[in-house]
C-alpha cells in the first residue's frame, strides 16, 4: 500500500522570476537508472533487472546485487532512493556501494543523457527560468512549426509527487500519454514545468515547500502570458489532482480564459485525509465500527497534531506511542513531501477561490477515483450554481481512477491492478481545451 499511497497527490509572495540565458540551459541533462529495483530492509534497494542500455551493464554490477549507498548516501528508505534517482545527472561520475552474498563492493558509474521528447510538427523548447527562490526550474514548450499567428494556450499543472511531467521512451503512466495527446492533438502551444529537483531543475522536492512550488508555477505562468507565440487572451490552466484544486486560484488571479480540473477537491487537506483513511480502510476489509474506532482514537490526533498544531508525525507520535503502530508515514514527509508543504497547504483556502470562480470550467472527476471524492465535486457544482457561474461542466467518467485508467471497481485501483486505457480520457481534455479557447476567440 505504501507503494501505491507515494503515487497519490497544492496573496503569498510577490512574483517575479528571471529567465535563464542561452548558455546555462547547457547544464547537464537528467540521466535514468534503466533498471528495476526491489526495495530491502534495513537498507538498500535490490537490482531486479537491468535493461540492456543501462549504463550500470558497463560496471560490476548484476540482477541480485543490493545497492546500499550512492556517492556515499545510505539509502535508507523510500525518500532517500526517489531523492537518489530523481537527482541522477548524465556525465557525471557516481561511486555506488553496493552488497552481493553479504560482502560489500564499490564501482563507478557514468551515466549517458535521458532523451529529449521530439514530435512530427511540433516545436519542442526546454528552457529553464528562475523562481523567486532562486532555484532553477526546467519548463517544456512545445507549440506547431512555422506557426505565423499567435498561439491559443495550455499551462498544464501536476499533482502532488514528485513524478516528472516529461514524456520518456518506456514510461507507462496514461496522465503522462494523455499529456502527450494533448500536446500533438489541440494545435495549441502547451507548456509544462518540473518541480525542484524534478527533471533538470535544480533543487530538492523532497524538501520543497507549497510556498516554493507554487511561486514556481506563478512565474512560469506569468512568462507564459508574455510569449511571443501565446495570445494572452486565449490561455487555459489544465491542472490535474492537486494541480486542479490550483486552477481556480491561477484563473482568478491571472484572469485566464478556463480551466479545466481533472480528478479534483474542495475542502481542507485534513478533511480529504479523515475521508481517505476511511476509504483505504474500508478497502482493507475493516469493518465500518473498526473503521469509525480507528477515525476517532489514530485518525484524528494523528493528522489534527500535524496539519492544525503544525508538528512532524514524529513530534505526534512521541506525544502518543500507541499512534505508532498505524502512522505509515515518514518522520517528517508523506507521499514523499515534506510535512511543512502540508501545512501550508492546510492553510490555503481552495473552497474560497473556487467560489469566486467565473471563468468557464470543465471539471471531471472518475467513478473509481479512491483518492478524491465525489462529494467534493457535488461541492464545486453546488457553489457554481449558488453564485450564478454561467458556464460549467462537471463529468464522472464512468470507471476512471485517479490516474487516467479504467479499471471495473476503485479497490481495483488500490490494489494496483493495472487497468485499461481508452482514447476517450485524452480526447475529452482535447475536446473540452478547444471549447474553451473558442469561445474566448468568439468573444
Amino acid at each position: 500500500m505504501n507503494k501505491l499511497l507515494i503515487s497519490i497527490i497544492t496573496g503569498l509572495l510577490p512574483i517575479s522570476g528571471t529567465n535563464v540565458s542561452a548558455a546555462e540551459n547547457n547544464q547537464d541533462r537528467r540521466a535514468r537508472w534503466l533498471a528495476s529495483f526491489a526495495p530491502q530492509s534495513p537498507t538498500g534497494r535490490e537490482i531486479t533487472l537491468i535493461e540492456p542500455e543501462s549504463a550500470l551493464q558497463k560496471t560490476e554490477l548484476q540482477k541480485g546485487d543490493i545497492i546500499i549507498a550512492v556517492d556515499g548516501q545510505l539509502v535508507t528508505d523510500g525518500n532517500v532512493w526517489w531523492e537518489i534517482s530523481y537527482g541522477l545527472r548524465a556525465n557525471k561520475n557516481y561511486r555506488i556501494t553496493y552488497k552481493r552474498n553479504g560482502v560489500v563492493s564499490q564501482t563507478d558509474v557514468t551515466f549517458e543523457p535521458a532523451p529529449k521528447e521530439s514530435y512530427s510538427g511540433l516545436e519542442v523548447d526546454y528552457d529553464f527560468f528562475v523562481n523567486d527562490f532562486n532555484i532553477k526550474q526546467r519548463s517544456i514548450i512545445t507549440y506547431p512549426s512555422n506557426t505565423s499567428t499567435k498561439l491559443p494556450a495550455i499551462f498544464i499543472v501536476g499533482g502532488l509527487s514528485c513524478s516528472s511531467m516529461e514524456y520518456l521512451p518506456g514510461r507507462k503512466s496514461n496522465f503522462v500519454r494523455s499529456v502527450r495527446n494533448l500536446i500533438e492533438q489541440s494545435g495549441m502551444l502547451v507548456k509544462r514545468i518540473e518541480k525542484p529537483g524534478v527533471g533538470d531543475s535544480e533543487g530538492d522536492c523532497s524538501k520543497t515547500d507549497f510556498h516554493v512550488e507554487l511561486n514556481g508555477i506563478e512565474v512560469a505562468l506569468q512568462q507564459l502570458l508574455k510569449h511571443p507565440l501565446v495570445d494572452s487572451n486565449r490561455v487555459i490552466v489544465y491542472g490535474s489532482s492537486m494541480g486542479s484544486a490550483l486552477a481556480p486560484y491561477l484563473a482568478n488571479k491571472y484572469k485566464l480564459n478556463g480551466i479545466i480540473a481533472d480528478g479534483t477537491f474542495y475542502r481542507s487537506w485534513f478533511e480529504h485525509m479523515l475521508e481517505i483513511e476511511r476509504r483505504i480502510k474500508t478497502m482493507q476489509g475493516k469493518t465500518q465500527e473498526e473503521v469509525n474506532e480507528l477515525i476517532n482514537k489514530v485518525y484524528i490526533p494523528l493528522y489534527y497534531g500535524m496539519l492544525i498544531e503544525k508538528k512532524t508525525y514524529k513530534q505526534v507520535v512521541d506525544s502518543n506511542p500507541l499512534l505508532a503502530e498505524h502512522n505509515y508515514h515518514g518522520d517528517a514527509h508523506m507521499y514523499g513531501r515534506p510535512v511543512s508543504y502540508y501545512h501550508q497547504v492546510q492553510d490555503f483556502n481552495f473552497a474560497g477561490e473556487w467560489s469566486k470562480l467565473t471563468v468557464p470550467a470543465k471539471i471531471r472527476w472518475g467513478t473509481n477515483d479512491w483518492i478524491m471524492s465525489e462529494y467534493d465535486i457535488d461541492m464545486i457544482a453546488e457553489v457554481l450554481t449558488k453564485n450564478n457561474h454561467q458556464n460549467f461542466e462537471v463529468y464522472k467518467f464512468p470507471g476512471l481512477d485517479h490516474w487516467d485508467t479504467i479499471h471495473e471497481a476503485a479497490i481495483d485501483s488500490f490494489s494496483g491492478k493495472p487497468g485499461k486505457w481508452d482514447e476517450r480520457i485524452s480526447n475529452q481534455l482535447i475536446r473540452w481545451a478547444k471549447e474553451l479557447n473558442a469561445k474566448a476567440n468568439q468573444q
